[in-house]
């Protein structure tokens, strides 16, 4: 109740603040991040988190420890304190309370903790459940989390060996967890599942982007479900196991998986995909809100977070003909490190739990503890993002500006999709732009219906809606203009009324077309992958350059000499993508920015804008995969730099090339 009355108390200052400054409104204005400071002495890298009923907060680190911070909900009430209630814990990525212990996911079992002496700290180490361990560093265990039902749930991640395998029985698998401990194989294909739960009585997990994952997804998993990486079926045959498939089932065309999935009733489509690069890049914890208004105008709906964009997402899934499908939205940015766990206080704001080291993050602090506060003032926003058969119904938190929903520039709407294929990732596939016929405002203009052909809704694609000339009735632009819906299914609803239709008559999208340019020829030229004719005597010097974990080359600096003919191989050695690009000096971070700003072209121009900043590049490259590049050093002397332009690699993934005279 007291920290109720802080928040109460909090909000009539902000209201004031937001609408007595002539500017524009930002994501601050509506939910503030309060930092929790963590002592010096405390390695904070959470990797589980659980409120307790008396308030405080037990922190799982991957540092093998467990904290419980009392006074967490700081804001001008005095400091948390921390206080070890285990340790020696082999990096625990969950924590679920159960009132008199706690269980936490090793790497090689769940176990259970208590406090039988009530001294505040754990004397009781119990081996709850257990699974074989191979020690690959990607064997992460993930839970357990709590059903509504009482069922428990844990998820292993597959082995990093390959294209990712199963070196331990279950791995890339889900199961059940009874309170006796005793394990139940539950659905496979799982890759790195970094967050799971429950929506609406159903079994929910997010997928980071990885082989055969093109991007990260958001999948509802029922008995026997295959989410699409094949590694798990290596113990399909095994007892209790109820799937048959097995890992030489599974075609690696590179067809979209939705076609894939004709063939393959087993395989179980995402419900959503959040876009690569567009909204995250690698998915982490999810949270459902059952705050009951506390935390703003989203009850019912979805938060992702994710942990390389140290950011969170809001996702509103539907039920369409049994299946389930749904948007997501741009949420949270700027928080301080790679968004891991979230969890709700009990005054409805939320925690959230967060790491970056060997995983780094926009957010730059190696850890963070970080609290979301919803200010009590309702952003203009998509609110929810719904299929029709004719288009899309689009609600909004606020009323509505018509006149900007009746202009046709208001509103751009494309599909595209991914390769289900064996490589890590995917470029985006099958882009194309589509025409809106019209719009439908409702009554009182809290709602729009779009307007398409029937014939260009694709089900198994990703739909991006754009609503950047959107206003309110009061003049404020959508803080996040764009939702991404995923349609699987084409619901049969009934048509927009024509006679409340507002046509836009020739509004016709181009189609896509492949134009060489100027611009592109230039940019092609940068990159040279064959010995230059005249170089008799070959290169001057020959540079072999790779990558190290952590977004990292392994040599932050080359030297070389001006005007010199240089032979350089980036071997891409690492588990993801990345290319290498050579920039003027002080250019890195632009070229970066200027990269992610490409938005679906990015995967297709390998992430290399059209700037004359970039002066060589090589392409996006695959891990495992290598590329020589062949190019002349410049003739002016100084510090030039290079980077990775792969979405959230640049802060992190640069070099120094010095050139001497």
């Amino acid at each position: 109740m007291k920290q109720i009355l802080v928040l109460l108390f909090l909000v009539p200052c902000t209201l004031a603040s937001v609408f007595s400054q002539n500017r524009a409104k930002t994501e601050d204005d509506y939910y503030r991040v309060i930092t929790i400071p963590v002592p010096e002495n405390i390695q904070l890298e959470i990797g589980g988190m659980a409120v307790l009923p008396d308030g405080r907060l037990a922190a799982s680190t991957r540092r093998g420890e467990i904290w419980m911070i009392s006074n967490p909900y700081t804001a001008g009430n005095g400091k948390p304190e921390f206080r070890r209630f285990a340790h020696g814990l082999h990096e625990p990525l969950g924590l679920l309370y159960r009132g008199d212990d706690f269980l936490a996911a090793q790497r090689g079992e769940v176990t259970r903790l208590a406090d039988t002496n009530a001294d505040g700290e754990a004397d009781l180490y119990e081996s709850f459940a257990k699974w074989p361990l191979s020690g690959d560093y990607h064997q992460y265990a993930q839970g357990p989390v709590r059903l509504p039902n009482g069922e428990m749930i844990i998820a292993l991640n597959a082995d990093s060996t390959g294209n990712s395998g199963s070196l331990g029985k279950w791995r890339g698998w889900m199961l059940k967890l009874d309170d006796k401990g005793n394990l139940v194989p539950w659905a496979t294909g799982l890759r790195s599942p970094a967050g799971m739960g429950s929506y609406r009585g159903d079994i929910f997990y997010t997928e980071n982007r990885g082989e055969w994952v093109a991007s990260g997804r958001l999948t509802h998993l029922e008995k026997g479900d295959f989410a699409g990486h094949p590694a798990g079926l290596q113990w399909s045959g095994a007892p209790g196991s109820p799937i048959r498939l097995k890992p030489e089932d599974i075609p690696g065309s590179g067809e979209p998986m939705h076609n894939v999935a004709r063939s393959i009733p087993e395989l179980k489509l995402p419900a959503i995909w959040f876009p690569h690069t567009l909204m995250g890049i690698s998915l982490s914890d999810l949270k459902e809100d059952l705050t009951a208004g506390a935390f703003g105008p989203f009850e019912g709906q979805l938060f992702v977070g994710d942990r390389g964009y140290s950011n969170i997402m809001r996702a509103d899934p539907e039920k369409v003909n049994g299946k389930w499908q749904g948007a997501c939205f741009g949420f949270r940015q700027g928080l301080a490190s790679g968004v891991f766990r979230m969890d709700w206080g009990l005054d409805g704001s939320m925690f959230v739990g967060q790491t970056s080291r060997g995983w780094s993050a926009k957010g730059t602090a190696p850890f963070a503890l970080q609290r979301l506060v919803w200010t009590g003032v309702i952003p203009f926003e998509m609110k929810h993002l719904r299929a029709k058969s004719d288009g899309f119904e689009i609600i909004f938190t606020l009323p509505i500006d018509p006149e900007s929903a009746r202009k046709a520039e208001s509103w751009k709407v494309s599909s595209f999709t991914y390769k289900y294929h064996r490589e890590y990732g995917s470029p985006v596939i099958n882009n194309e732009a589509i025409p809106v016929k019209g719009i439908t405002v409702s009554d009182d203009s809290l709602s729009v219906r779009i307007v398409i052909d029937r014939a260009r809704l694709k089900a198994g694609y990703i739909h991006e809606i754009k609503a950047e000339g959107i206003l309110s009735a009061a003049g404020l632009p959508l803080l996040h203009p764009e939702g991404y819906y995923t349609l699987n299914e084409i619901p049969d609803t009934e048509s927009a009324d024509p006679a409340l239709l507002t046509e836009f008559a020739g509004s016709q999208a181009p189609s896509p077309q492949v134009v060489a340019s100027p611009a592109g020829a230039a940019i092609a030229a940068k990159r040279v992958t064959v010995e230059p004719y005249g170089w008799n005597r070959g290169p001057d010097r020959v540079i072999t350059i790779g990558t190290r974990p952590g977004l990292q080359f392994d040599i932050s600096e080359i030297r070389v000499r001006a005007g010199s003919k240089i032979q350089l191989t980036f071997n891409n050695n690492d588990d993801m993508q990345h290319n290498f690009v050579i920039t003027q000096p002080g250019a890195a971070n632009a070229v970066g920015e200027a990269a992610l700003a490409l938005g679906l072209k990015g995967s297709e121009k390998h992430y290399i804008p059209d700037m004359k900043e970039i002066l060589f590049h090589s392409n996006l490259l695959q891990p495992e995969s290598s590329e020589t590049i062949y190019f002349t050093a410049p003739s002016k002397p100084g510090t030039y730099q290079y980077v990775c332009t792969f979405p959230g690699h640049h802060a992190l993934m640069q070099g120094r090339l010095v050139v001497i005279k």
